[in-house]
């Protein structure tokens, strides 16, 4: 026997009849202005009933005016359509969609749950919501046998803003750096500016972001990668701090409910559809100071879960068509980890992706995206990973978003792992191997030389096999998912305790090392071999060919104590304290510098790997390093810049000091020092012109744990003057 349900409100509706409103039309699916009022427009191939209810308030649970929507007339093959006269920029709506109720089947209509447009442009910032609320059956009964809830949820659900508001962009111009100059610092919204040490005016927002682009231009990055900004929920998550019994909230944010609408709670303003404005002003304010924005950009799953998770858009208005469902019809397949997968290669999901990437772009002048695991965007219905993925080859090919940066974070919850092999050229990808691999050496992992050396030079052995360059390698030691840089050099274990999960959550192989003491630590020797550790990673990263990315707070010693996964922390524990930059200033020096040095030497940083002509690689007493020896745990390389210039590079990850043979110069050619990572400031990092002449030309005595770079310059003649 069928679960029954019930009809959408029976009411007598005289809409139809009345002049402002018309049958609309069924492009574009979403909302558009048209004339004197709005055409609203909603994919729903199963539903059988759509009412449009407009609010004149978010918390209003009764609204100002409900819309029925005939199927004769307001419906075009699966998109049913209306338009409204007399509203404009500023009006809230929300949908009831109604249809089978048969989990069996795939099918989870409700017309007593409130639905967001899956296209509107801004959600309403009231009244707080979280996923209890928003469920869409009783949660009471077992999963099988629930029939689903008929409490209404209006006034616990946002509602979505039609915006319409003039923006002048004032000729803005994206900066389109390429690759080869690109250089990427991954931050969060709110985290950036929420400290109270950050010193800005509208703490956590698209404004504060935009009130510390004066020290983004000073530390040298030319692009921001954002984490989600799409509209999510951060309330309360299951689990409460054990340690403090307060409620855990949804920090991060990889767990969207629309796909276009930026995040209402990171504007200054009431959210009641300023939040794009601020937006923009913030994409604009960026491109003037020639900062690009990415978006890491979340298409894989969204917030409303698994079959006992919440109603909130998607499932309500089209289940079958949006999710990937298990062969009964009622589970959904999670190659995800969160407990859902969208149907990525439906064409209707694939042109809903696409024209949010569009809209991005065009709309909000983005200049690229970072997909959050990518490789789900590339599984058929079945679950099984396409050669060609149709998605992401119409992402790649796409006319409107030719010039965009696309980033692919080649894996899954699944098992897949595409790092190399990521679709076409087109794909930049985070380069996990990178991180790995970098870690190894610099804790001192025995056999770690030669794949060290690939990872400097691009990672050729990754990527020429798909015909990429080191372009498409992003470089990164850390990002948001793990350990911080101070992190890694100060715990060799995690320490999640807050998060609720007695430890369990967060990865076990962080390939780290606390020098001798869990966590902080006064012992002079040992915070300094973490400065010179931190160093190390600073220098290789960018002295690496590829494109390096920054975890933001990394060039001043953030820390998350110890937390690897801090995905629920929206307090200190993931806030960038600005009083670090203070307390190490000598590492954000460090880190500055070395980004005017990549700058300067254009040859770390072609879009081509090596050639012979160009890098050499030597063991520490001349000659080839002994590749084969597990135990080796040094090595130079010659970079030759011209005929004249060159950069001699050496890495020493073992815990002795070593003497490096130099190479021969030409007469009238001198070794300068620029960067020691064991030397104190500012004897660590010189800046261009005023590197000290290296008085010994045949050797180089290297601390352990360090790094260094000399490079040849004819001899002025006043040295030591």
């Amino acid at each position: 026997m069928k679960t029954p349900r019930p009809k959408l409100r029976d009411r007598t509706s005289v809409d139809s009849e009345r002049a402002d409103v018309r049958e609309g039309s069924p492009v574009p699916v979403g909302t558009q202005k048209s004339g004197k009022g709005v055409n609203f427009a909603l994919f729903s191939r199963h539903a059988t009933g759509v009412q449009l209810e407009l609010f004149d308030d978010p918390e209003d649970a009764v609204p100002a005016r409900v819309i029925d929507l005939d199927p004769a007339r307001n419906r075009t093959g699966d998109v049913w359509h209306v338009w409204v006269g007399g509203i404009g920029s500023g009006q809230l709506y929300a949908y009831r969609v109604d249809g089978p109720y048969e989990p069996s089947k795939g099918h989870r209509f409700n017309s007593n749950r409130l639905l967001l447009d899956p296209c509107a442009s801004a959600i309403s910032r009231l009244p707080p919501w979280d996923f209890v609320s928003a469920r869409g059956y009783d949660s009471s009964a077992p999963e099988q046998d629930q029939s689903f809830s008929k409490l209404d949820n209006s006034r616990s659900m946002p509602k979505c803003v039609f915006v319409d508001e003039p923006f002048e962009w004032g000729g803005d111009q994206p900066p389109r750096h390429p690759w080869s100059k690109t250089v990427i610092y991954e931050t969060h919204v709110r985290g950036f500016t929420i400290h109270p040490k950050a010193g800005v005016e509208h703490p956590g927002t698209y404004r504060g972001l935009i009130e510390k682009i004066g020290y983004l231009r000073t530390l040298g990055v030319t692009a921001v990668e954002l984490m989600p900004v799409q509209e999510f929920n951060e309330g309360p998550v299951t689990k409460r701090n054990p340690q403090t019994d307060e409620p855990l909230r949804n920090y991060w944010g990889y767990d969207p409910v629309v796909f276009r609408a930026p995040k209402a709670s990171y504007s200054s303003a009431t959210g009641l559809g300023q939040q794009k404005l601020e937006f923009k002003e913030m994409v604009q304010a960026f491109h003037k100071a020639g900062i690009e924005v990415i978006l890491d950009l979340v298409f894989n799953h969204t917030a409303e879960g698994d079959e006992q998770g919440p109603t909130l858009c998607f499932r309500g208005i089209d289940n079958t068509i949006f999710y990937t469902l298990a062969a009964d019809g009622r589970h959904y397949k999670d190659y995800t980890g969160t407990g859902n997968t969208v149907n990525a290669n439906h064409p209707v999901v694939q042109e809903h992706i696409l024209a949010a990437l569009r809209y991005w772009a065009a709309e909000m002048h983005v200049d690229g995206f970072r997909f959050d695991l990518a490789s789900v965007l590339g599984r058929d219905g079945t679950g099984e990973l396409l050669a060609n993925a149709p998605l992401l080859e119409r992402i790649a090919k796409d006319p409107p978003l030719k010039d965009a940066k696309l980033i692919a974070e080649a894996w899954d919850a699944a098992g897949a792992n595409q790092v190399g092999s990521f679709s076409e050229r087109r794909w930049a990808e985070w380069n996990g191997r990178y991180r790995d691999d970098v870690r190894r050496f610099w804790r001192g992992d025995d056999g770690m030389v030669g794949t060290f050396a690939s990872r400097i030079c691009g990672s050729a052995d990754i990527y020429t096999k798909s015909g990429k360059g080191p372009e498409a390698s992003i470089n990164f030691v850390t990002c948001h998912d793990g350990f911080t840089l101070n992190d890694l050099v100060s715990y060799r274990d995690k320490h999640n305790e807050a998060n609720g999960d007695s430890n369990h959550d967060g990865t076990d192989h962080n390939f780290s090392e606390n020098y001798g003491v869990e966590g902080e630590s006064t012992d002079a020797h040992i915070e300094a071999v973490r400065r010179s550790q931190i160093k190390n990673f600073l220098l290789t990263l960018l002295v690496s060919r590829g494109v390096p990315m920054l975890l933001g707070g990394d060039e001043f010693r953030r820390t998350q104590g110890g937390n690897n996964n801090a995905y629920c922390q929206n307090n200190k524990t993931s806030w960038h304290d600005w009083g670090c930059l203070e307390r190490h200033k000598d590492i954000f020096r460090f880190t500055q510098g070395l980004l005017a040095f990549r700058r300067a030497h254009p040859i770390l940083s072609k879009e081509q790997f090596y050639t012979e002509a160009e890098i050499r690689w030597f063991g520490p007493r001349a000659g080839l390093p002994n590749w084969a020896d597990p135990k080796e745990k040094q090595l130079a390389c010659l970079i030759h810049e011209d005929e004249r210039h060159a950069l001699w590079l050496m890495f020493n990850a073992g815990s002795g000091a070593v003497t490096f043979s130099l190479p021969a110069l030409s007469p009238g050619d001198r070794w300068y020092r620029a960067a020691d990572t064991r030397r104190q400031v500012p004897q660590d990092f010189f800046p261009a012109g005023q590197e000290p002449l290296w008085e010994d030309p045949q050797a180089y005595l290297l601390s352990p744990r360090s790094s260094a770079i000399l490079l040849v310059r004819q001899a002025s003649g006043t040295e030591g003057k």
